[in-house]
């Protein structure tokens, strides 16, 4: 049909009005197709079957811009119902994109469903992984790296060069089999190995000399923290979980289960080959992967002793404090991080969290309080949605833990959007833990020996104390964060530590106002999959 005679003056304006929604159109979207599928993969010199994400091990990097658009079309090609968590990504207003049990049907064998998220005010090094059972014992994770837009600088010059390096403790036997040896009531056993990047040596990263590089580094394993150094250099903290840092320099860093963190080193030293090393903390027997550092004008391969791990855990503590947050920088947003005055806010709610080991019924469980969560069939994001009664319990978790043995529970506990929190993690046993909060990062104000009371408050960093998603707490000792509880949702509150999660230490907090707005909340999407009670709800 033809396109009727239009006055010049209305074609003019049309041509602005278009114009203009061209400069405010969307923010760019990024499209993935992802095939998930099983192959063979050989991290410690032995053929296993590995999980693969377009045949590779690890998966691919993702690489986007604060607010991009995410489009990922996952096809799950194995046996088994699979989900993919962004961890680290807020997910604002957006919980049903979160990619756990308690907010998602999985994935089944043969089927796939498109993950739509946004990079929603955010930069800095983050990863992904499978959520579901044990899966991420076999591979399908990678590194997720979100970029500063061009208006927004970050507190450091360009780096000449930016690596990912996925460190991680790995097993021998198949995922399948560590979930047998868990649903058995056994934890664990040590791991066999530690990788960078899917190896146990000779992963190789090439720079120029007198060059300097940002190595964005992740601890993706299930059980160790790790310390990571490299032979003859220094490393300047730039980013900690999208938080921009105090510039501090330093010979190792400790990196625990789920965290990132990404440093600038400058090839500084004569030209040759230096190692990249990656050790085991905490632990009787030390694990180590080793890399390599590679200069381009190298004649010459890495040699002499590996330089040593930090040991005391005590200095790994006193390291901890030293991480600050940049006050001036901006971070993801133009303003700088430091003018969210964190420490004049009253606390709405204060929670302290203590794990445990217990048996339960003859079997090894892990609980938060005294409750060890059980996953339900029906995703409690969807039970909640559709006021579906039965799926899991308002506020299970005794404030403060209750005394006696510990029991099986599915609690859901209950939150205001807008509330300002205190958690502190209480460690009551002997090894490390890691912590992690879905939906949020937090900040990180307190660390100590012991139990934790009332007068340590006095003691918090209510100035400059950096934010991230995951918490280490030490042996017998105590974390605390405070949180504000800005985004609406079900959240996962849970154990890094992926043996531990499995079999119990996590729960969810539901973030809510009874206003209904979509600057709140976004509605339930159109291609979210229904499993359990929620089969046949719309």
């Amino acid at each position: 049909m033809r396109t009727p005679w239009l006055p010049a003056l209305v074609v003019g304006a049309l041509v602005l009005f278009a114009l203009a929604f061209v400069t405010t159109a969307d923010d760019p979207y990024r499209y993935f197709t992802w095939t998930v599928s099983y192959g063979p993969i050989s991290p410690l010199g032995i053929q296993q079957q590995g999980i693969l994400i377009n045949g590779l091990y690890p998966g691919p990097r993702i690489d986007c811009v604060t607010n991009d658009n995410m489009i990922v079309n996952v096809i799950n090609k194995i046996d088994e119902p699979i989900l993919i968590t962004w961890n680290g990504i807020k997910q604002r207003k957006n919980s049903w994109q979160d990619g756990v049990l308690g907010t998602n049907c999985p994935i089944p064998p043969g089927s796939n469903y498109t993950y739509k998220f946004q990079t929603k005010d955010q930069i800095g090094s983050f990863t992904y992984f499978l959520s579901t059972g044990m899966q991420r014992a076999a591979g399908g994770f990678g590194a997720l790296n979100i970029y500063q837009r061009p208006q927004i600088p970050v507190p450091y010059a360009q780096p000449d060069g930016d690596f990912s390096l996925l460190v991680g403790d790995w097993y021998k036997a198949s995922h399948k089999a560590l979930q047998q040896t868990l649903d058995s009531g056994r934890p664990l056993p040590f791991p066999d190995g530690l990788l960078i990047n899917g190896a146990q040596q000779f992963t190789s990263f090439a720079g120029d000399q007198g060059k300097t590089y940002l190595f964005r580094i992740s601890n993706v394993g299930l059980v160790t923290s790790i310390n990571f150094r490299i032979q003859g250099h220094q490393m300047k903290l730039v980013e900690v979980e999208g938080s921009h840092t105090l510039q501090n320099i330093y010979d190792s860093l400790d990196i625990h289960v789920g965290q990132s963190l990404a440093v600038l080193v400058t090839l500084d030293q004569s030209p040759k080959d230096y190692f990249i090393v990656a050790s085991t903390r905490f632990t009787r027997k030390v694990l180590t992967a080793t890399g390599i550092l590679h200069y381009s004008n190298s004649k010459s391969p890495a040699s002499g002793p590996l330089p040593p791990p930090l040991r005391n855990p005590h200095i790994s503590m006193r390291q901890a404090r030293t991480i600050r947050w940049n006050l001036t920088a901006s971070a993801a947003r133009p303003n700088p991080q430091g003018s969210y005055h964190y420490g004049t806010i009253t606390r709405t709610r204060s929670l302290v969290l203590k794990n445990s080991a217990p048996l339960i019924n003859g079997k090894q469980r892990y609980a938060v309080n005294g409750v060890s969560f059980v996953v339900p069939d029906t995703p409690l994001k969807l039970a909640d949605n559709f006021n579906i009664p039965g799926i899991f319990t308002w506020d299970g978790i005794p404030i403060p833990a209750a005394e006696g043995s510990a029991s099986l529970g599915t609690p859901v506990m209950r939150f205001n959007l807008h509330d300002f929190i205190e958690i502190v993690f209480q460690n009551t046993e002997d090894t490390m833990q890691t912590w992690h909060l879905d939906g949020y990062d937090f900040w990180v104000v307190g660390y100590g020996a012991g139990n934790w009371t009332e007068k340590f408050r006095r003691r918090y960093n209510l100035i400059d104390a950096v934010t991230r998603h995951t918490v280490q707490v030490y042996p017998r000792g105590w974390s605390a964060i405070l949180v504000s509880l800005d985004n609406q949702g079900m959240w996962n509150l849970r154990s890094a530590m992926w043996g531990r999660q499995y079999l119990g230490q996590q729960f969810y907090i539901r973030v809510w106002t009874s206003e209904k707005s979509y600057a709140n909340e976004y509605d339930i999407p159109s291609n979210a999959l229904r499993c359990g009670k929620a089969i046949g709800f719309r």
